[in-house]
């Protein structure tokens, strides 16, 4: 199995929100829709245009003292071209080696780590993730942390499918 390459600019996306504001509250991110718990952002013009959509927990659990902000992002680059690139980002580091799993109703899918964000290990993964999630209705991303705290963040799913819709139509898939 091909393991993705983490483009710089993804890395840079999924950390905005470690780092100060929000994605959108920083420079040159447009907050295009809101779609009950997920929100949609599109940065760049034409051919450099970036969108993704984004959601935050709904509940999260575990015995730590303190964890950074959690996310989780779709993206898609029109200049790679990058469709449905799944990103989560846990507000800690993750164990080395460890996996990260998504649990969307009855269906279980694996990503691999590094550093506080996780990923799917391919775009084949990204498509079948995204696909998941457009027709459930939540999920829970279960991760262990680099000291072994296991956490659990339980995301709402609703809206999820009207953000979809919304970044392709506005990168043109």
């Amino acid at each position: 199995m091909q393991t993705k390459t983490i483009s710089p600019l993804a890395v840079f996306l999924a950390g905005f929100v470690v780092f100060g504001a929000g994605p959108a509250q920083s420079a040159g991110v447009k907050s295009a829709q809101v779609f009950k718990d997920w929100s949609v952002h599109v940065i760049g013009k034409k051919k450099k245009k970036i969108c993704y959509l984004h959601g935050e927990p709904k509940k999260s659990a575990g015995k730590y003292k303190r964890r950074g902000p959690t996310y989780l992002q779709v993206t898609h680059r029109v200049a790679d071209p990058v469709r449905n690139e799944v990103s989560i980002t846990a507000g800690y580091s993750y164990k080395k080696g460890s996996d990260v799993k998504v649990n969307i109703d009855d269906k279980t899918f694996s990503m691999f780590v590094d550093g506080s964000n996780a990923w799917a290990r391919d775009a084949r993964g990204d498509s079948e993730l995204v696909k998941a999630m457009r027709a459930g209705k939540s999920m829970i991303v279960s991760g262990t942390s680099g000291r072994g705290t296991v956490t659990k963040d339980r995301y709402s799913l609703a809206g999820f499918t009207a953000a979809h819709k919304a970044i392709n139509k506005a990168c043109g898939k």
